[in-house]
């Protein structure tokens, strides 16, 4: 109590004229309406200006949740369609019409079933002979080797090695990687990384006959690591082998690898299925 006392009689002065000035804006206030309301005015603008502070303030702290939240909804609409991809529509032979007279439905024959998960890069280099990524999940949370890795925007690499919480991707932009993809036509070939230029890959084994105009866009085949129909890149320049009837196709590539945070880690559930065949076919 003595402390308060003293406080008061300390700034006694300071106090009773903030006292006086509240009194006086209040009467202004209230018995001259152009001061007042230019008073109400300030305010609300004062006013305004902290709630617009708080807001971004919130937004900026609530910016992970949503973008993880986006990146959820991304992972769940990529599994839609790739569903489309990877199931065929077959009608049975005439045998089968024969035994079944009856039946003239049309036969879903499904060979992929993808599951996105997501993930975020907490080291990424770009400027080495064979880059790496590193990304925040690992085999607790389901990633395994030679996993398919892509981004918002296009592929950027297999998972190599894998622990518990963590996991090592290499990226396209190594000279150990090799993408099998195919232009809009149809037409195959493979997709390697120009050292020379971090941003940009070269398409192989394409015949010179096929027409490739520069903006046209490369996608993943149906064949390789990767989901079907993810873009890779688009096209930059041709360039015509001398010695074989092969071209050299250069595309910039759709993913920006400089300003890498988030990615997607695809796994197929039916892969293992089809190594395994595969592998029991090759030792016969």
């Amino acid at each position: 109590m003595r402390n308060f006392i003293l406080f008061i009689r300390r700034f006694f002065n300071l106090i009773l004229f903030l006292i006086l000035e509240i009194v006086c804006i209040v009467l202004i206030e209230h018995t001259n309406t152009l001061q007042g309301n230019d008073i109400i005015s300030s305010a609300n603008t004062v006013s305004g200006l902290v709630y617009k502070k708080q807001s971004d303030v919130v937004y900026y702290f609530g910016l992970r949740k949503m973008n993880d939240s986006l990146l959820n909804e991304n992972a769940f609409l990529r599994k839609q369609i790739d569903s489309l991809h990877s199931i065929d529509t077959l009608k049975d032979s005439l045998v089968h019409r024969k035994i079944y007279p009856t039946d003239t439905s049309l036969h879903i024959v499904k060979f992929a079933d993808y599951i996105y998960r997501t993930a975020r890069v907490i080291n990424n280099s770009t400027n080495a002979t064979d880059n790496y990524i590193t990304i925040n999940r690992g085999s607790n949370d389901g990633i395994a080797k030679n996993m398919a890795v892509i981004s918002g925007t296009g592929i950027v690499g297999r998972v190599e090695h894998v622990s518990p919480h963590f996991a090592s991707v290499i990226s396209i932009l190594s000279s150990k990687q090799k993408v099998s993809a195919k232009l809009k036509n149809g037409t195959n070939g493979y997709i390697i990384w120009d050292e020379k230029q971090p941003d940009v890959l070269i398409m192989t084994d394409v015949p010179q006959q096929e027409k490739v105009k520069k903006g046209d866009s490369v996608f993943t085949a149906v064949f390789s690591i990767f989901s079907p129909d993810i873009l890779i890149g688009t096209v930059v320049k041709t360039e015509a082998i001398k010695k074989n009837t092969m071209q050299q196709i250069y595309l910039q590539s759709s993913t920006n690898f400089h300003n890498l945070q988030y990615v997607y880690v695809i796994e197929n559930k039916m892969i293992m299925e089809k190594k395994k065949l595969e592998d029991s076919s090759g030792k016969k």
